[in-house]
């Protein structure tokens, strides 16, 4: 039977009734993703629905608790003392967790430093606060590269960070799955920070929603305006009403294209603005990572439908009549069907699907409208909720 909206169990419910505690949360993410901003939006926004978060920068609270290690410079600790400071500022970690408050534990679960890779956390602690939610903050490579430049001393390349950002996400499910069990574990970017910010939020206190991977033509609709404005107004009202896992909320694909577009002009740098700054990478190392972008968007998007609970493809039509239908887009739909998600599809071109589309899709619908009124049908969003303007 559906529930709705607000009366479905939580994923994590039975084991917060169980232990009478808040929602407890583990966000990990490479160095240089820059989370305090963000968790900090996630804060603001749980306090704004009634519910305070209490966050721990792990971090922060290692620097204070050493005021002789100077900034940026924690890294090049021995491995005795990192790990000594770790434990002593988890202590109060665990207590505010046992005293039964919402927390946030902002942390690593790897480091890739001068000394090499090696992990982040404490097994036997992780253990003892057993988190409802892993989560793993990803971001563009170029902005993590930005970061890094300008806020510490090592030089990372550009597959480094790729390298060290796939470390961070296995590493972080194997620890949720160690501890917790299997689907704990998210992936969610930042790009969108006030989307990303609510889809976290959500998460914590709004489980009834659905999780939802929003499917649509990227790269060969660039540059038909209409189109993309078809798409966006898609992708807002998916993530107005639901937790979306978008995969366009991180988006390197763009890197390769300025990078080819600099190769062809003969230059040998491009400019980019990341970060509201300007700055130059080499166009061969960007070059270099091609074959890294395209497989990490291949791995990290069927994760980020196995995570969902459904997958929701919009298919535009083109000027002709014809469906902006990309490899992709199939591939996404076969996945979902093969990981038994629900399947739904938006078709708008003027010619029947083919059956490669039908055969994998729960439901077709010939326009946005249409499918949410299904989902009203289904208890997936009450009609109160319902807006597409």
């Amino acid at each position: 039977m559906q529930q709705t909206p607000g009366v479905g169990r939580s994923l994590f419910d039975g084991k917060r009734q169980r232990r009478h505690h808040g929602v407890r949360v583990v966000v990990t993410g490479q160095v240089g993703i820059d989370k305090k901003p963000f968790l900090d939006e996630v804060v603001r926004l749980a306090a704004a629905n009634g519910h305070t978060i209490q966050l721990f920068n792990v971090g922060d609270r290692m620097y204070a608790e050493a005021p002789d290690i100077s900034p940026g410079r924690i890294l090049d600790l021995s491995r005795q003392r990192l790990t000594s400071l770790r434990r002593s500022v988890f202590k109060d970690v665990l207590a505010s967790a046992e005293a039964g408050n919402n927390i946030i534990v902002n942390t690593h679960a790897t480091f890739r430093w001068k000394h090499g890779l090696f992990h982040a956390y404490d097994h036997e602690q992780m253990a003892r606060l057993d988190a409802d939610l892993y989560i793993t903050l990803v971001d563009n490579v170029d902005a993590i590269h930005e970061r890094l430049t300008r806020s510490y001393r090592v030089r990372h390349t550009l597959k480094d960070i790729l390298v060290w950002r796939e470390e961070e996400i296995v590493v972080t499910e194997a620890m949720a799955e160690a501890v917790s069990g299997f689907g704990s574990a998210y992936v969610v970017a930042r790009e969108n920070t006030s989307v990303a910010a609510q889809s976290l939020y959500r998460l914590m206190f709004e489980q009834h929603r659905k999780r939802i991977y929003p499917s649509f033509p990227m790269t060969h609709v660039l540059k038909l305006p209409e189109i993309m404005a078809e798409i966006e107004h898609f992708r807002a009202a998916l993530a107005e009403h639901f937790i979306t896992f978008d995969p366009a909320d991180l988006d390197e694909k763009r890197l390769l294209y300025d990078a080819g577009e600099a190769d062809k002009r003969g230059e040998k740098t491009v400019n980019l603005k990341v970060n509201g700054r300007t700055f130059s990478i080499s166009v061969q190392e960007i070059l270099q990572i091609a074959q890294d972008i395209d497989a990490q968007i291949y791995a990290r998007d069927f994760k980020l439908i196995e995570q969902s609970d459904m997958i929701v493809s919009y298919i535009p039509a083109l000027p002709d009549g014809r469906p902006a239908l990309s490899s992709g887009v199939e591939r996404e739909l076969q996945h979902a069907f093969e990981s038994t998600k629900e399947v739904f599809v938006i078709w708008r071109a003027d010619c029947e699907p083919s059956p490669f589309v039908t055969e994998t899709a729960t439901q077709v619908f010939r326009t946005l409208p249409e499918l949410f009124a299904y989902f009203q049908r289904c208890n997936y969003i009450g009609d109160h909720q319902l807006r597409l303007d």
